[in-house]
């Protein structure tokens, strides 16, 4: 069933689980997320980057979330990724998506908060949850890339004032966690995202968290995370059992074949995401 971001996240915000967000690329990749999500029972969360909804169309996106509804009891949103371009963002929301990320955080704070509260206006009228960014994380995830050098965390005082102007459902904080692979041990203020929940009192949202230990993504649920966002690592997962169907099968040439294994490794990631996170028979 396709809910709302914001009573998924208060649930899980109120009995201490984060909520798994997970991205996905087409339909193979969208369904193995809601097979596994429904075999353990799990609140989800279907993310779609602007590179993701160019890819697919958003005329296919919408249709399988349509799809889905009648396949799935679970809870379910729909959810849009690091977007930036009111245009698009605006069609997707007339179009039904529930949720949606405005990122901003590229530019200063007044205007961050500008262009937020802008999303923020127009998203109300149809009951879509607004997420924003405040600091800003490095690494590389589709389209966006962000310097290690240019890397800002969130400040604990600002956060509160940010989510007070801009009237969002949720924050992205950046506490030192970063897109794709981390190139070493990562390292994430704690301390920092405890003060930033004793700032604000929305849900609060870890990016970046392919590559970090389950101890680490549990301590940040600890102190406020209630949304935790996977992509690089079901990328991952998915052409590690492609390639090796390939390898074994090099005439292969039928998806409906060669797709099994890449489907099966993702399907291990996406369990083991959503243990993690502690939502499991949570839906």
């Amino acid at each position: 069933m396709i809910t709302s971001r914001s009573s998924i996240l208060l649930d899980a915000q109120s009995k201490g689980y984060a909520v798994p967000a997970f991205n996905i690329h087409n339909l193979e990749t969208m369904k193995t997320v809601l097979e596994t999500a429904q075999e353990l029972r799990s609140p989800v969360m279907i993310a779609a980057t602007p590179s993701t909804v160019s890819y697919m169309g958003k005329e296919f996106l919408i249709g399988m979330m349509e799809a889905s509804k009648k396949s799935y009891d679970i809870p379910i949103c729909f959810h849009l990724d690091h977007h930036e371009n009111l245009v698009d963002i605006r069609a997707l929301i007339k179009n039904g998506i529930p949720s949606v990320m405005i990122d901003a955080s590229h530019y200063d704070f007044e205007e961050n908060i500008r262009i937020v509260r802008e999303v923020v206006e127009y998203a109300s009228s149809f009951g879509v949850s607004v997420e924003a960014e405040l600091g800003r994380l490095s690494g590389i995830e589709d389209d966006l890339e962000v310097d290690e050098k240019d890397q800002i965390y969130t400040n604990p005082a600002q956060a509160k004032e940010f989510v007070s102007r801009t009237g969002i459902d949720s924050l992205a904080v950046a506490i030192g966690t970063a897109h794709g692979l981390y190139k070493g041990e990562p390292k994430l203020d704690i301390e920092r995202l405890a003060a930033i929940q004793r700032e604000v009192d929305i849900p609060l949202v870890l990016h970046g968290a392919s590559g970090l230990s389950d101890e680490l993504v549990q301590k940040t649920i600890k102190s406020g995370i209630c949304k935790v966002n996977i992509a690089t690592e079901l990328k991952m997962a998915f052409v590690k059992g492609l390639r090796r169907y390939l390898k074994e099968n090099p005439d292969a040439n039928d998806p409906r074949y060669y797709f099994k294994d890449a489907v099966r490794e993702m399907k291990l990631v996406v369990a083991d995401k959503i243990k993690m996170c502690g939502s499991m028979n949570r839906g």
